[in-house]
């Protein structure tokens, strides 16, 4: 009798609880929404993921502005299939993103020498 008693007081506790919760999340939600913390919460996230510039693109993959396509892709391919291995997928991702970038730059370099 006891221990039905206690189960129902947990089951009716928890259920409260979790009501209170969400209704909180809600207001927290709702009063960032007014103060405007949200937007900037958002904007410092975009600022945050700015894309990444050429220069930055060519120190990462260690190469000079005069390093044909060819040789961007073999330090691609050596710093990709490195930190795979043993290195870090952050490391990886980064050289993914360099490699991006510089992709752009050449492909616009050589749309503008067709033109």
């Amino acid at each position: 009798m006891a221990a039905k008693l206690i189960a129902n007081l947990i089951i009716m506790g928890s259920g409260i609880l979790g009501r209170a919760v969400l209704q909180a999340y809600r207001k927290a939600l709702e009063n960032a929404n007014k103060n405007g913390v949200a937007h900037e919460a958002i904007s410092n996230i975009r600022r945050a993921s700015r894309a990444m510039t050429e220069q930055e693109a060519r120190q990462i993959l260690g190469i000079s502005e005069n390093s044909s396509w060819e040789e961007v892709m073999q330090k691609y391919d050596i710093l990709f299939e490195n930190n795979a291995k043993n290195g870090s997928f952050y490391l990886q991702s980064k050289v993914h993103r360099a490699k991006e970038c510089l992709e752009a730059v050449y492909n616009k370099n050589n749309d503008q020498g067709s033109s």
